[in-house]
């Protein structure tokens, strides 16, 4: 989940948000449809001091004639003013995903966020955050964690024209008691904007994970591009 891009820079106070779609479609030994589903949606206070954000994600696969949901997730994240280069954040997350072989992962998190950069074209922002996670494995026997972790990252954001905007984010996020498990998540999204509703969207997820969960893959990464429906 790509929660910096899910920001909105906007003045409006109240309700703001967006949903989404893309899909794909590839012939190999069996023919396989994909399709994902998104939605964001952002509470601004009337006093500018909070701000609420609810994402949501769901992506849908069909192999052959087997159908089955490869991964969800569901996020909340409450952003609290402190002063014009501070926030602090508390985060909470629930997600499933195949390919990476989690059952289930759930996440806790709380920190600052700083502001480093805020120009007319170009904004950079760095955080440092705690989260406990629980999670279990789809392995046979269950395997379960239960850890906490640091979850730090750098985001930036460029304009290089009006209906045009490139987020870039890059996490760290290593297991407190041993630094050595730790993974990498970069997360690119470039939009263009068609109508003050309606834009196009290309995105990029890369993730290393030093001690995966199974037997699944350290890194993967997918690329993918679809629509996307503002509501303001």
């Amino acid at each position: 989940m790509n929660v910096e891009a899910s920001r909105m820079q906007s003045d409006t106070v109240g309700w703001s948000g967006s949903v989404g779609a893309d899909f794909g479609i590839s012939k190999n030994v069996d023919k396989i449809f994909a399709l994902g589903l998104r939605n964001q949606l952002q509470y601004k206070t009337s006093n500018d001091l909070g701000i609420w954000l609810l994402l949501g994600n769901l992506n849908l696969l069909k192999i052959g004639s087997d159908r089955f949901v490869s991964d969800g997730l569901a996020h909340i994240r409450y952003n609290r003013k402190v002063n014009e280069w501070l926030r602090w954040e508390f985060f909470g997350q629930y997600q499933n995903n195949i390919i990476t072989q989690i059952d289930s992962r759930m996440l806790l998190g709380t920190g600052p966020r700083f502001k480093l950069i805020k120009i007319d074209k170009f904004r950079m922002y760095a955080a440092t955050l705690f989260m406990y996670e629980k999670e279990t494995e789809r392995t046979t026997p269950k395997i379960k964690h239960s850890d906490v972790r640091n979850s730090s990252y750098i985001s930036f954001s460029w304009f290089p024209r009006e209906n045009m905007d490139l987020v870039s984010t890059t996490y760290f996020q290593p297991l407190l008691k041993q630094f050595s498990d730790y993974r990498i998540l970069n997360q690119i999204s470039f939009t263009i904007e068609a109508t003050p509703h309606l834009g196009l969207t290309v995105s990029w997820n890369y993730l290393h994970d030093r001690f995966p969960a199974g037997t699944a893959p350290k890194t993967t990464y997918n690329f993918g591009t679809g629509l996307t429906y503002k509501i303001k």
